[in-house]
């Protein structure tokens, strides 16, 4: 089976050239021309399809070949493109940079060459003339198995400074397809290695995301871009499907008690009364608003199909859980940027560690972990782990091979799964809790908790890789 959907992949040469402001911008370009497209980003990034998700109208997607493998690039990518004119895919920082010491893997390379898509490359051009032409056939001859099929010039000063430009990239056979003006700004201010969420700054997000369009509209060649995306070819695959991924993923084992964890705890009944089940079934909840912005599509798709009623709720306003809660997963974020108000909202604290302390499923990642401690920075959290947070200087990035160390609500012990760290916090266990990962890269550990239906890590997965994870944890939450 093929599938045909126009695409492109926004590339360059390092990180900070102007992917993001090129990509977004052209993704609001189309919109605006009545094109439903599909946005994508390269990597684990979950900060960038926020802004893709503005900027087109539809949710943004990850295309990670290390964490999922490159085998599911390809269907992952037609699944968030079906029913679309274009889809544009952000890369991740410079073209062939891929994950440390495993070669192309996970490059935006490799994602272009899975996808059968051309590149269109984004030169920051600030401090260059003729040499842009040498920098340019470098990336051309580099992977003759990537095909670069336009170049998008952005910080030019003036008119003579394009001229300059366009005369030296007549020598390489690439196509001038857009020029962007070093003067104008885009105010999109960034923490960490990344943009600020959207969900931090709506309002000025939207007002970004229309800059960024009105920009890449105004110095970009759009038919010939649309031209170049309607010449990638078929693939060779079929969309994914969460209900085929779970048909096709192994049975998870019974439940059985959580070796080296603590001793189950009353029942939830004994401790918030009975939990209500809701006409459409079984309800998992799910961390949402500004403090908890990182989650993968997906995710939700796998528990929906599990049979789980996926119910988002605001952990800084809302001060119950959804009725019926019978399983919490809680993603990462920026809840130190928070602390004050999650701390402040005690009666949801003390909601999440009934639940949790109940036996229900509760699923953490990276900032859920945090929330779970007793303590961030030296405020109040739930409570669940006997363990403190704080802030550190050290930030703390890469991908990780992990397998699951103690049977959990997610896992069953020896399960591989790959993830990803991005923080800058520190957890200093206390006891009671066994450890939910052993780490493989960059070298052995173990990490996170698992502590009666609680799975808490600092790693980032991608449960399409192993969509099993999903299932496991409903029927978790339909026996605890």
């Amino acid at each position: 089976m093929s599938s045909s959907v126009p695409r492109l992949v926004v590339a360059a040469p390092s990180s900070g050239s102007g992917k993001t402001t090129v990509a977004t911008g052209l993704m609001a370009a189309f919109a605006a021309r009545g094109l439903a497209v599909s946005p994508h980003k390269v990597g684990p990034d979950y900060i960038d399809p926020g802004y893709h998700a503005l900027a087109s109208g539809r949710v943004g997607r990850n295309l990670d070949a290390y964490l999922c493998g490159p085998e599911l690039v390809g269907p992952l990518f037609l699944h968030g493109a079906r029913g679309c004119d274009v889809a544009v895919v952000e890369g991740v920082m410079g073209l062939y940079d891929g994950a440390a010491g495993e070669g192309e893997l996970a490059s935006t390379a490799q994602v272009a060459k899975v996808l059968r898509a051309p590149v269109v490359l984004v030169v920051d051009a600030s401090s260059q003339s003729r040499s842009v032409a040498a920098l340019v056939h470098g990336f051309v001859s580099w992977d003759p198995e990537v095909r670069v099929g336009g170049v998008i010039l952005n910080k030019v000063a003036s008119d003579r400074h394009e001229s300059l430009l366009r005369e030296a990239l007549e020598s390489v056979g690439v196509p001038v397809l857009g020029v962007l003006r070093r003067a104008v700004q885009v105010d999109t201010p960034s923490r960490h290695l990344g943009l600020v969420p959207v969900a931090e700054r709506r309002s000025a997000a939207v007002s970004a995301v229309a800059a960024m369009g009105a920009q890449v509209a105004d110095g970009c060649d759009l038919e010939g871009l649309l031209a170049l995306a309607r010449s990638a070819g078929p693939l060779p695959c079929a969309p994914w499907s969460p209900g085929d991924a779970l048909a096709s993923s192994p049975p998870p084992p019974l439940p059985v008690p959580y070796p080296g964890a603590a001793a189950p705890g009353p029942p939830l009944s004994a401790l918030n009364g009975p939990r209500p089940q809701t006409p459409d079934g079984l309800v998992v909840a799910v961390a949402g608003g500004s403090a908890f912005t990182f989650s993968y599509a997906e995710h939700a798709e796998l528990l929906a199909a599990a049979g789980a009623e996926v119910v988002p709720f605001d952990p800084l306003r809302d001060e119950q859980l959804p009725d019926g809660t019978q399983g919490l997963v809680i993603g990462g974020g920026f809840p130190e940027v928070y602390a004050s108000e999650l701390s402040a909202n005690e009666t949801l604290r003390k909601a999440v560690a009934e639940l949790a302390l109940g036996g229900a499923p509760v699923a953490a990642e990276c900032a859920g972990l945090l929330y779970l401690c007793r303590e961030l920075d030296g405020l109040p959290m739930c409570g669940v782990l006997d363990a403190t947070a704080r802030m550190s200087e050290r930030l703390t990035l890469g991908y990780r091979d992990a397998v699951a160390v103690e049977d959990s609500s997610l896992a069953v012990a020896g399960l591989r799964m790959r993830g990803h760290e991005f923080h800058r916090t520190v957890v200093e266990p206390g006891a009671g809790a066994a450890p939910a990962w052993g780490v493989r890269t960059p070298h052995r550990r173990v990490e996170g908790f698992v502590q009666r239906g609680v799975h808490a890590s600092y790693l980032h997965t991608h449960w399409a890789s192993r969509p099993g994870v999903a299932r496991r944890f409903v029927e978790r939450c339909r026996t605890s």
